[in-house]
């Protein structure tokens, strides 16, 4: 009996070491098959980054580049003659009888491509340097018309950021009139333009001081390239009337920032001295202006701009695109500015609603605008990955000395953006 009770114990013992065995080698088999997937999934990974090294854009010096850019097409309508007919900022007075107003089309001279390169150290701060392009610098004189469009140079910046002092110098908005409204239609030339918005892009060189804290206050300098904003032949760039005067435009702003990420908000104001030389006497161009944006909530915001001075055609159209009254070459004086809200009501959309006026005083001249006001409303939707709609109705009417004339524009906007 007894020798019966240690055989079966010693079959139980020998079925467990048996039974563990080929548990601990199943085991072990599991793990080095996982080892095996591991091992070609970090090969295959490796592989893929290799790849992507090669084909990636490397710069010279082997800083950061990142490309962006949005391809955009643009069908519109306009119901009178307006100055430019995919993204107008004022009526034409229609002074011929009969002639046909109303048009519609398509363009995609809005399509922007730019790179921002970046380096963490460079004397002793962080270097940013950005370059913005377009296709709105003009049209091929051929058949295809605006289907031919001639690149353009927006922007383009070289900065260096410290603790608290900035530098750049580059091609940027003027400093006292830096802020544009949202849009998904006036990317060419910026919404409320000869309505209230200075805005042209312009070399210059800036340096800036901003204190820490809750509430940021900064003060910014700028040298600016003088431009009267006359147009200029395609072989001939000979000196404007700002150019004449042998001095830069000068234009320095105090501001205020607090808040983080959408609930950021600012308030600044600057002015604005400029020369020009119309005939043989030197007369200025000056400027007073502030501006502001707030996020009410995190879904609101509003934001607009003020401007008051004379001779202003150069920073972007002030006056409605005129400086000098002709009669007398003296400045043309004048007052402006734009208002608009927007709303973020949920991730995909965002809608606005603004209006810009310029008004300058009333001159003798028969064809001189008296008036521009404008007023838009918008709507973008981001449906999925890069895509992007976006609608945009506008109403302009300009004044002159025969009476006020209106027109309305309809965008709508499809594109994506990378």
């Amino acid at each position: 009996m007894t020798r019966r009770i240690y055989f079966g114990v010693g079959l139980l013992a020998g079925a467990f070491f048996a039974g563990s065995a080929r548990a601990q080698g199943a085991a072990n088999d599991s793990v080095a098959l996982r080892l095996r997937r591991a091992e070609a999934a970090i090969e295959a990974l490796q592989k893929q980054i290799a790849e992507q090294s090669e084909s990636g854009v490397q710069s010279r010096s082997r800083a950061s580049v990142q490309l962006f850019g949005r391809v955009l097409t643009n069908s519109f309508a306009n119901t009178r003659r307006v100055n430019n007919v995919d993204n107008p900022q004022f009526v034409r007075a229609d002074t011929i009888a009969g002639f046909p107003a109303r048009g519609v089309g398509m363009a995609m001279r809005q399509t922007r491509l730019g790179l921002i390169v970046r380096v963490p150290d460079v004397l002793g701060g962080a270097f940013t340097g950005d370059m913005d392009v377009d296709f709105a610098g003009g049209q091929v004189a051929s058949s295809g018309g605006r289907t031919f469009p001639l690149m353009r140079l927006r922007t383009a910046r070289g900065i260096v950021r410290w603790t608290h002092v900035e530098a750049m110098a580059g091609q940027e908005s003027p400093l006292v009139s830096g802020m544009n409204p949202i849009t998904p239609a006036a990317i060419s030339t910026p919404l409320f333009a000869a309505a209230g918005n200075l805005w042209l892009w312009l070399p210059q060189v800036r340096l800036g001081v901003e204190s820490g804290g809750t509430v940021r206050v900064g003060a910014q300098g700028a040298v600016l390239a003088p431009t009267s904003g006359d147009p200029a032949a395609a072989f001939d760039t000979d000196n404007d009337l700002a150019e004449r005067s042998q001095r830069p435009y000068l234009q320095a702003r105090v501001n205020a920032k607090w808040g983080e990420a959408k609930s950021t908000g600012e308030i600044g104001c600057g002015v604005h001295q400029g020369w020009l030389v119309p005939a043989t006497t030197r007369v200025s161009s000056q400027a007073f202006a502030c501006d502001a944006v707030v996020a009410i909530v995190e879904w609101l915001e509003v934001r607009g701009e003020y401007f008051t001075g004379h001779a202003l055609r150069g920073l972007g159209g002030g006056g409605i695109g005129q400086n000098i009254i002709t009669a007398t070459n003296a400045p043309l004086s004048t007052a402006g500015g734009w208002a608009q809200m927007n709303l973020h009501p949920v991730f995909a959309w965002r809608v606005g609603v603004g209006c810009g006026t310029d008004q300058p005083k009333a001159l003798a001249a028969p064809a001189a605008r008296l008036r521009n006001d404008a007023c838009a409303a918008y709507t973008i939707y981001r449906p999925s990955g890069p895509l992007f709609l976006g609608a945009e109705f506008r109403r302009l009417r300009t004044g002159y000395t025969a009476g006020r004339v209106a027109s309305d524009h309809v965008t709508l906007a499809l594109g994506f953006e990378f």
